[in-house]
């Protein structure tokens, strides 16, 4: 029986390992159409919009759509499968470039949010590549399956901002028009790549079994899991959004501020070829807190200065911290679920984290039009703090509930 479950676990990890080659592949791609827009919404928004207050709406309108489309997300997948709600996804991603071109072209600031919004849909279909690459694979191979896929957004760090940079200036006066475009087509190509992923239609009795959401989401694993994405991403994504603008209002070149987000991408991801082994390693709390601290670390930078190198400084070291913080608490979501109850908690896991993030990007545009750059650093300190003491308390209490088993079936022993 041992020999056999090995065998099995040894073919679903070859499957897996198959999968994680398109899903990272695709992480690069769809990664590309998030840097398109985080390198030019604001700008664009500032260009389009009525009052420069408004300017990151469209960044706020890409998170929203980030939000909204993680339920339906895990309700395709859970119907139909992951391998249609993927296509679906990347269908969104070509029809954000085309819209988003147009609008540029007709110099509309509602056309603009709605392509960017349509740009988050994507986005949110994208998130699920991390949980996707998990599925069926031993629990061994789960962060790093994880982890490898999260690795291909590196690739997006460099072809995201240099798409923008390449292109940006072709169809002048209507600066980052042919770029949108051009994102447009490296969607469909992203399409074909994900329509090979083996993942078949889940079986007619996965579609209703498992325990009800509640008793999941009550778990001490799960809302420090929950809570630590909540904060990890959504302080990630106000520095980060905030930034290219405050670059602008300090005097700071668009080549600057390309050059800071491609290489706040490449830290984001570029970890992801060692997080995994990392969290095998350490666990996934330990490295959830030191994504915590570094992002709080990112925020200290910020506000020690507002040069060039301040601002690249800051945003290499904030997608560090996402890197660890994000990835460690996607693993120990995967810990908290059975097979069966997958898509509906990652969904609804992808859900809090995003629909905090749709909370907190209206108010990025205004935080830094009416404060400034420090204010917006400031604002990352007490949510790591909670962040980190929650993460406390799960720890404590799981180590307290094995105590006390074993203290129950060893008494003698303890």
């Amino acid at each position: 029986m041992i020999d056999v479950t090995a065998a099995n676990e040894i073919a679903d990890d070859a499957r897996a390992r198959a999968n994680v080659v398109r899903l990272a592949a695709a992480q690069a791609l769809t990664g590309a159409n998030s840097a398109v827009i985080f390198a030019t919404g604001s700008i664009v928004g500032a260009t389009l919009a009525p009052d420069m207050s408004l300017a990151t709406v469209p960044l706020s309108m890409y998170v929203v759509g980030l939000a909204a489309g993680t339920l339906p997300t895990g309700a395709i997948s859970r119907r139909f499968g992951r391998r249609w709600a993927f296509v679906i996804g990347t269908g969104l991603g070509a029809l954000t470039g085309l819209l988003g071109s147009f609008a540029i072209l007709h110099a509309s600031f509602a056309l603009f949010c709605l392509a960017t919004f349509l740009g988050g849909l994507y986005g949110s279909v994208a998130q699920s590549y991390r949980f996707a690459a998990a599925d069926g694979a031993s629990a061994a191979y789960r962060p790093k399956a994880v982890s490898w896929v999260m690795a291909g957004g590196v690739f997006a760090g460099v072809l995201g901002p240099q798409l923008v940079q390449w292109t940006m200036n072709i169809w002048s006066p209507y600066l980052f028009a042919f770029s949108f475009l051009v994102q447009a087509a490296v969607a469909l190509i992203a399409m074909g790549i994900v329509a090979g992923v083996d993942m078949p239609k889940p079986a007619p009795a996965d579609l209703h079994g498992g325990r009800p959401l509640l008793t999941i989401v009550t778990q001490p694993r799960f809302i420090a899991a929950a809570l630590c994405g909540v904060i990890s991403y959504p302080m990630m994504n106000l520095v980060m959004t905030s930034a290219p603008l405050a670059m602008k209002m300090c005097g700071l070149s668009l080549s600057d501020s390309n050059f800071g987000i491609q290489w706040h991408i490449v830290a984001m991801y570029g970890p992801s070829f060692f997080t995994g082994a990392l969290i095998a390693r350490f666990g996934a709390p330990k490295i959830v807190a030191a994504g915590l601290l570094l992002e709080a670390g990112a925020a200290g930078i910020g506000l020690s200065g507002v040069t060039a190198m301040h601002f690249w400084a800051t945003l290499i070291v904030l997608g560090v911290g996402w890197n660890f913080s994000f990835i460690g608490a996607s693993a120990l979501v995967l810990e908290t679920h059975r097979p069966q109850e997958r898509n509906k908690v990652q969904a609804f896991n992808d859900f809090l984290v995003f629909g905090m993030m749709a909370i907190g990007s209206f108010s990025s545009g205004q935080l830094l039009a009416n404060y400034g750059w420090s204010a917006v650093n400031m604002v990352v300190f007490p949510p790591v703090v909670l962040g980190l003491a929650v993460l406390s308390l799960a720890s404590f209490a799981r180590r307290r509930a094995r105590l006390d088993a074993a203290m129950g079936e060893f008494p003698d022993a303890i």
